[in-house]
């Protein structure tokens, strides 16, 4: 069993930097957008590419916070106590609330 219990965490802590990677991915690209976008000339377009790295950005954030997520049910796997899944469930409440916001932005400004 011990051996079980320390395969679930690796598994979930590799699922979590999984999850930290993608974000860190998503702010770094877009954060050499946007400097690039301020060093070069004004145009006519750089709302239209700012609002592209805002979407970026948002998609980025939205497939962390889902990564992040599945690694918390995963580790929530090996002991399953109650305070444990008192923790576990506002901590995906608050990712859900903040995926679901997410979410609506990036589809507003598609539209």
């Amino acid at each position: 069993m011990e051996t079980v219990h320390r395969v679930v965490e690796f598994v979930s802590l590799t699922i979590s930097v999984i999850g930290a990677l993608v974000t860190i991915w998503g702010v770094v690209e877009s954060t050499l957008g946007f400097l690039a976008l301020k060093f070069e000339r004004a145009g006519k377009d750089e709302i239209t590419r700012s609002e592209f790295l805002r979407q970026k950005l948002g998609a980025h954030l939205l497939l962390g916070l889902e990564i992040f997520i599945a690694a918390d049910i995963i580790s929530s796997v090996v002991s399953p106590t109650w305070s444990k899944v008192g923790i576990l469930a506002a901590i995906v409440a608050i990712r859900t609330v903040l995926s679901y916001f997410l979410r609506m932005e990036v589809r507003q400004a598609r539209e």
